[in-house]
């Protein structure tokens, strides 16, 4: 193996997967800090724009999704795709990676197929318990496929597979003794019942209507309440709770200390993206997903699905969230023998170090490459 491993690593499309291309790029560079990495994303993304500020370099190929109904961009998806790859191919001839790492979305592709077919080495990491299409695709060429839930062997050759979890922000890791810390820059108490709501950065509108709905139920339980809303939500929600005069009610339009957040609940109300499951299990918080139901494939509702299977969440679809989302909050925040089991369960869907188990299949990869 090299000193200065020489990676391309594709990918992006949505934070779920910018976040541990960006996380794995960290991992590589801190075992190899002469390694030279270089993204390939698809242009118009917003890989396009976070990754240069993680201080990687990127290139743009011209591509993008098939449509799920006959449109003017469907028609021209096999000359972006014709387009995609003579570029990946021209990449890859320049850079002359050791290695190739697709993390799904539409650039991954085309990439990671020129890659196999070019003899370059491949890993591919699925963030969803439902695998994507271009991963599926993708499965038969590379050398390892990285998963974040068990089960995936329906989907993926058994001999490919390593469950590695999906790699999450640092401060997520470390909860113990945060607690006091997170009461106080919330202004509340930390003994009292605390429920938690994230929609996403940018909020989610069901959730916020449902939670809108439910403040004055809320209220009477006498639970805290911590609500990220997102912008265009944020002043609707203010307004709402200023109007009950709890001061143990809280809405923020985004919440950046999300450790501190995380440290503070009892209860989490999210989306089921596999990032947000991710951080959930590593933070052992019981939690009630509300899927986004236009996601790729239905692949938050798979996600959830997935948890519910072992009982460690709970399941409530987007289009019946204003009516039964604060039921299934009422029952769960007034059981704690529930939340425990809840707890219980989704913390045995963790993977500790979710980055450090990629890195060993990356290291193998890359000795495989020099022997």
């Amino acid at each position: 193996m090299r000193n200065a491993p020489r990676v391309i690593v594709s990918g992006g499309g949505t934070g779920g997967h910018i976040f541990p291309a960006v996380a794995i790029a960290n991992a590589i560079k801190a075992q190899f800090p002469d390694a030279e990495i270089l993204f390939v994303g698809a242009k118009g993304k917003m890989e396009m724009e976070k990754v240069p500020k993680a201080g990687y370099p990127i290139n743009g190929l011209w591509i993008s999704g098939l449509q799920r109904k006959l449109t003017l961009q469907n028609l021209s998806f096999p000359f972006k795709l014709i387009s995609s790859l003579w570029n990946s191919r021209k990449i890859i001839k320049a850079f002359k990676p050791d290695l190739a790492i697709g993390v799904g979305g539409f650039a991954s592709g085309p990439l990671l197929q020129m890659a196999a077919w070019m003899k370059v080495k491949t890993l591919i990491h699925e963030s969803n318990s439902f695998p994507g299409i271009t991963n599926k695709i993708l499965a038969k060429n590379v050398n390892t496929i990285c998963v974040a839930f068990p089960g995936m062997d329906k989907y993926f050759p058994i001999d490919k597979l390593v469950i590695t979890g999906n790699p999450v922000r640092k401060e997520i890791l470390k909860l113990e003794g945060k607690k006091a810390r997170a009461a106080e820059m919330f202004g509340l108490d930390e003994n009292k019942p605390t429920l938690l709501v994230i929609g996403g950065s940018q909020g989610a509108r069901s959730i916020n209507q449902a939670i809108l709905k439910g403040l004055n139920e809320i209220n009477k339980l006498g639970i805290q309440l911590v609500w990220q809303t997102g912008e265009a939500f944020s002043k609707q929600a203010k307004e709402a709770i200023e109007a009950i005069g709890n001061n143990q009610l809280k809405t923020y339009p985004f919440i950046y200390e999300m450790d501190y957040a995380y440290a503070m609940a009892d209860l989490v109300v999210s989306r089921a993206g596999a990032m947000s499951i991710a951080e959930l299990s590593l933070v052992k918080k019981p939690a009630i997903l509300v899927p986004f139901p236009f996601a790729a494939e239905d692949h938050q509702t798979k996600n959830a699905q997935t948890l519910v299977n072992y009982n460690a969440g709970v399941l409530v679809e987007d289009k019946d969230a204003n009516e039964e989302l604060m039921p299934a909050i009422q029952n769960l925040i007034t059981q704690p023998d529930a939340l425990d089991k809840l707890s219980l369960n989704i913390a045995g869907l963790k993977a500790e170090d979710a980055t450090g188990l990629i890195m060993n299949e990356v290291i193998k990869l890359l000795n495989a490459e020099a022997s």
